[in-house]
């Protein structure tokens, strides 16, 4: 006889379109039966698209139906505005607001080596340059840049509630894997493990009072990107890209993530627009205006691009951004107006 177990355990079977992880593990399977050779299950999504409902239904009847023993199969999918099963509780309800932080913005790649993290950095530097209160969390759990970046190794000290003081520089508060493990020591978790470390990243941090905590995330669009919609809500994700299609075809991706889970797009970065030469020539290394374009493509704002200077890439390895060295310089200006550009999409 088929138990609430066996078939919890075939769904996990059914993914949700577009991520790795599965219903069972988002936590949308909210009530099971089976009686009979009948099986009765029922899901609550929190997203409105019609054609994911369609295919997570079709999936799982489908997953259900091959079951040994399995007569019939009755999968109700519930979205935002019906009814969820008794005492079920929404993931996305688990979000919660973390006291003194107004808003929270998260940047984000479709891959790795676009320069997220660089932006990520000056735009929190810029922001506290233009006067707005910063803090700057690293969600990169597998490979944290943050410290290098901003020039700050120690260690959060714990306040007297027990909660971990974020090291501050710059005027920026900040947190990252990397305050928490020793030199080059690798993080080997899994997912359950990256969902818990993000949720303490807000729970056990005093924060204080910020007016925009920035979130770096890891490239792609995988646990660490599911964990923060779950834990908080956001008020909007900023795209970085550089100009080839390569690039530009993996932010459709991160665009496409964003939307599923109902958080707002503030615009698109293009990073290494462009590289001028000391002789004053300038050489599009990775084509250019790709950013912009797909910005108006997808009917969405373009917030600046940044072109090739070496003063970015010797602060980042520095420690010392470059909005922070050289904020009247070309390469500062760039991110001081973008992190205007910004300040004015949030404000």
């Amino acid at each position: 006889m088929l138990t609430e177990d066996d078939i919890r355990n075939a769904l996990k079977a059914v993914k949700y379109p577009g991520y790795s992880r599965d219903i069972v593990s988002f936590g949308l399977v909210k009530q099971i039966t089976a009686n009979n050779g009948a099986v009765s299950v029922v899901m609550q999504l929190t997203t409105h698209n019609p054609d994911i409902a369609q295919q997570l239904k079709a999936e799982s009847e489908r997953v259900l139906g091959a079951l040994p023993g399995v007569d019939r199969v009755q999968v109700e999918v519930n979205q935002p505005g019906t009814p969820q099963a008794a005492g079920s509780q929404n993931p996305w309800a688990q979000q919660q607001k973390v006291p003194g932080i107004r808003r929270i913005i998260a940047v984000a790649s479709g891959k790795g080596g676009v320069g997220k993290s660089t932006v990520s950095v000056n735009l929190a530097c810029g922001l506290k340059h233009l006067g707005v209160k910063v803090g700057l969390l690293d969600c990169d759990i597998y490979g944290p840049s943050i410290p290098l970046m901003m020039g700050v190794h120690e260690r959060p000290t714990i306040s007297e509630a027990e909660k971990m003081v974020p090291p501050a520089n710059y005027g920026v508060k900040l947190m990252s894997m990397g305050f928490l493990v020793d030199g080059d020591q690798p993080v080997i978790w899994r997912g359950p493990m990256i969902m818990k470390t993000i949720q303490q990243f807000f729970s056990a941090v005093e924060w204080g009072e910020l007016d925009v905590l920035v979130v770096d995330l890891p490239p792609g669009t995988g646990d660490a990107q599911l964990s923060l919609c779950q834990t908080v809500p956001l008020d909007g994700g900023v795209i970085v890209t550089t100009p080839q299609e390569a690039s530009l075809g993996v932010v459709r991706k991160g665009i496409g993530m964003f939307q599923k889970v109902n958080v707002p797009i503030l615009g698109i970065v293009e990073n290494m627009s462009y590289f001028t030469t000391p002789g004053g020539e300038r050489v599009e290394i990775f084509g250019h205006g790709g950013g912009r374009a797909e910005a108006a493509r997808q009917n969405i704002a373009f917030l600046g691009e940044v072109p090739i200077f070496t003063e970015i890439r010797e602060g980042g390895d520095r420690g010392v951004p470059v909005v922070v060295s050289a904020p009247a310089q070309a390469a500062g200006e760039a991110f001081l107006r973008i992190a205007e550009a910004l300040r004015q999409r949030v404000a």
